[in-house]
């Protein structure tokens, strides 16, 4: 990454309160010395919404405790409603056929559609090498920064599913997994402000449930330690009852690593 560029204008982040996003966001402040702009939807679906909001102020005044200059780069985040989003059926009709032959999160769609909407470019989102999508992404990026490091959309036919869905972003973890994080974390003496974050959809007593995919995808990508053992015990016999093959699957995965 270049360290000694001077930027005017600030990164544009998805930012969740999450290991991966939180993880670049650190590394613009702290190595960059980069503004930073957060962009976070608010799903209102989802009950890990009020948790997200409330790891992220955390994480803004541990940031503050750490660096107040680099706590100074950090502005305030852009809030949306993934309810209020438009439709875009050019959009979903994309993502629908992507999703049809690949496994891709339903919020590539509305991620797609909101950026559409509010004329958003490059905005990072912070998919690592170990995640379900980087499958998907990984056929149509090409790295065009001098440090190599930043992927971007590599010229896709205009109004393709994956140009019509993709183009808005930018990638800036895709060859990271969370475990080169947590070294490049614990080197850099962010590992308490990492320990922060947060990941489940479904908690319970305000901690990991265990049991949704990103508890599962947290335990199988090396960082079971975030999740309470006895709550990790409990998700794999839920997994075994609901999937015993793909519970299987994910347990051999997990000891591999």
């Amino acid at each position: 990454m270049q360290h000694e560029d001077v930027y005017l204008e600030p990164a544009k982040i998805l930012w969740t309160g999450g290991w991966d996003s939180t993880f670049q966001l650190l590394r613009l402040l702290f190595l960059d010395k980069r503004p930073v702009e957060p962009f976070y939807l608010i799903d209102e679906s989802r009950r890990s919404t009020g948790t997200e909001l409330l790891t992220m102020k955390r994480i803004r005044q541990s940031i503050s405790d750490i660096d107040v200059a680099a706590a100074s780069l950090l502005l305030p985040t852009n809030y949306f409603s993934v309810s209020q989003i438009p439709e875009d059926p050019e959009i979903t009709n994309a993502f629908n056929a992507i999703k049809s032959t690949r496994f891709i999160g339903r919020q590539y769609d509305w991620l797609a559609r909101y950026c559409k909407y509010r004329g958003i470019g490059n905005l990072q989102l912070c998919i690592h090498e170990d995640d379900k999508a980087a499958v998907v992404v990984a056929p149509f990026l090409s790295k065009e920064t001098p440090d190599n490091e930043l992927a971007v959309l590599a010229d896709q036919p205009l109004g393709s599913n994956e140009h019509m869905i993709f183009k808005w972003f930018e990638f800036p973890i895709l060859k990271l997994t969370k475990t080169d994080m947590a070294k490049i974390a614990e080197q850099h003496g962010w590992k308490d402000v990492m320990e922060k974050t947060w990941f489940c959809h479904s908690p319970l007593n305000e901690k990991p449930c265990g049991r949704c995919n990103p508890c599962r995808y947290t335990i199988e990508e090396g960082l079971a330690w975030r999740v309470p053992a006895r709550r990790r015990f409990i998700g794999n016999i839920h997994a075994m009852l609901s999937s015993p093959a793909k519970a299987t699957r994910r347990m051999l995965a997990t000891l591999r690593k």
